[in-house]
C-alpha cells in the first residue's frame, strides 16, 4: 500500500462539478493499493498517517501529529501510485489492485481512519475526480507499507 500524504491548509475533491469531500487543516492522502496488500498493510499506513509528526509545535518544530492538532483527512484512491515507469515511457500498472477487491480494502482503510480521526472526507472510488488543495509548507511525505522507500 502506498500513500502520498500532503499537509494542507484546505483540500477538496469534486466529481461532476460537485464537491463531494472537503477538509480544512490536515492531510490530503492519495492512496494506492497493490495486489499483495492485506489488512496489515492498511493498519501500517493508517498508523503512520494518524501519528506522523509533521505539524509544528510552539517552537516551530515538526513535532505534532494529526491527532495532536485535531486535523482532518481527505482520502482519495489513486491506483496510479503503482505505475511502474522503469521500462519505456508508458507506465505499467500490473501491481495495482483494481475493481471490487481494491474498493473493499479502500473502504476498510477509510473506516479505520474514521475510528481515529474526527473528520474524514473521501473522494469517490473509481471516479474521475478533480482534487484541489493548498499545500501547507509545502510538506509532502511518501509512505509504502513494504518500505520500498
Amino acid at each position: 500500500m502506498r500513500a502520498v500524504v500532503q499537509r494542507v491548509k484546505s483540500a477538496n475533491v469534486t466529481v461532476n462539478d460537485e464537491v463531494i469531500g472537503k477538509i480544512e487543516k490536515g492531510f490530503m492522502v492519495l492512496l494506492g493499493i497493490s495486489k499483495t496488500d492485506t489488512e496489515e498493510d492498511i493498519k501500517y499506513i493508517k498508523d503512520k498517517i494518524v501519528n506522523l509528526r509533521v505539524f509544528e509545535d510552539d517552537n516551530e518544530k515538526m513535532n505534532l501529529s494529526l491527532r495532536d492538532v485535531n486535523g482532518e483527512l481527505l482520502i482519495v484512491s489513486q491506483f496510479t501510485l503503482y505505475g511502474d515507469c522503469r521500462k519505456g515511457r508508458r507506465p505499467n500498472f500490473m501491481e495495482a489492485l483494481s475493481g471490487d477487491e481494491a474498493e473493499k480494502l479502500y473502504d476498510i482503510f477509510v473506516a479505520q481512519c474514521k475510528a481515529e480521526v474526527q473528520i474524514v472526507a473521501t473522494g469517490k472510488f473509481g471516479a474521475d475526480m478533480d482534487v484541489s488543495l493548498i499545500n501547507d509548507g509545502p510538506v509532502t511525505i511518501l509512505l509504502d507499507s513494504r518500505k520500498a522507500f
